[in-house]
């Protein structure tokens, strides 16, 4: 990694316990701000004597605290010309289809190419409310998931559309590739997500902290011809349908069912089948299959209901095809 890049480390001693530990931190790094430091634990970048700690509710304990603080980019971000596919737009709101491999904010090597970036440039005006560095951002997709996304254009809206995903008053679904399939064909994911205590870098299933993580899912197609030894299919299309919207929340859901995402580098541990694996090569992913395929809500200022839904792109619907020969 850069220099520039390497986050700051700040430590402090808290000897009293008891405290609400946002607030508690805010005192102890005087430098950081409250808001600051809540989305820093949420990122899994805050420790107490070496082991990961988040949740800004949960009660401060006597340690050694230790904050990796990334750098900011290196400045704010600039309109560029970059193509957008535009599902829908008003003086309030906009909504695209994010293409694979665009990152939706700039963040610390990565200061351009952006869907900020590309906002700055089509639109007149973003909302102000949020971080000045992700102006317009109400929520966000990984850089190499596709998919509808909504962002504002006014401070008003982006109050409104902040509140709905509060809420969980946003209808959100997801067609996903997975190894094999998760069993049964049909259920409820509800489980803790958190960082994982191995590696602040990938987020885990957790038995105790971390937030709740609610996904519905249903097998849409079953792919290959069933194993001689369990009869599960060599791949499958999955619905997934967010109740809640934590990060990595389906990679994570899907793997702790024992069927992760094809293509997923981080949750996608054991290769799949040969044939599976054939194809995937053939059509050259080079990401995780999953597309955000259907995004609903009311409109915050007109309260008008929009529901949008879109196809995957090439990526995916070729190496379905490819799967459905199986």
């Amino acid at each position: 990694m850069e220099d520039s890049e390497t986050p700051a480390v700040l430590t402090a001693r808290v000897d009293a316990s008891g405290g609400r530990l946002d607030k508690v931190l805010a005192e102890a790094f005087p430098s950081l701000s409250r808001a600051r430091l809540q989305t820093l634990l949420a990122e899994g970048a805050v420790t107490r004597d070496g082991q990961v700690v988040s949740g800004g509710s949960a009660k401060a304990q006597p340690g050694l605290y230790a904050v990796a603080v990334p750098p900011e980019p290196a400045t704010t971000p600039q309109a560029e010309a970059l193509p957008l596919t535009i599902l829908f737009e008003d003086d309030d709101l906009i909504v695209i289809d994010k293409a694979p491999g665009m990152a939706v904010h700039p963040a610390p090597g990565v200061v351009s190419g952006t869907l900020v970036n590309a906002l700055l440039h089509h639109c007149a005006t973003l909302s102000a409310v949020g971080d000045p560095d992700r102006p317009g951002i109400v929520h966000r997709l990984d850089k190499d998931t596709s998919g509808v996304m909504v962002a504002a254009k006014s401070d008003r809206a982006h109050s409104g559309l902040v509140a709905l995903f509060a809420a969980h008053d946003i209808e959100r679904t997801y067609i996903a590739l997975t190894r094999g399939a998760p069993s049964p064909e049909k259920a409820r994911i509800e489980t803790l997500i958190g960082r994982s205590p191995h590696d602040r870098k990938k987020m885990a299933v957790l038995k105790e902290g971390g937030r709740t993580a609610v996904t519905d899912y249903v097998v849409q197609r079953a792919f290959g011809r069933p194993a001689k030894t369990s009869g599960a299919p060599l791949a499958a299309r999955v619905a997934c349908t967010l109740q809640t919207g934590r990060t990595h929340q389906i990679r994570v859901h899907m793997a702790s069912k024992g069927a992760p995402l094809l293509g997923d580098p981080v949750y996608g541990s054991g290769a799949p089948n040969a044939a599976v694996r054939a194809a995937i090569e053939a059509v050259g992913l080079q990401r995780q299959a999953l597309h955000a395929a259907i995004l609903g809500f009311i409109h915050p200022v007109t309260g008008q209901p929009l529901r949008f839904e879109t196809a995957p792109p090439q990526d995916m619907q070729q190496l379905e095809e490819r799967l459905a020969a199986l």
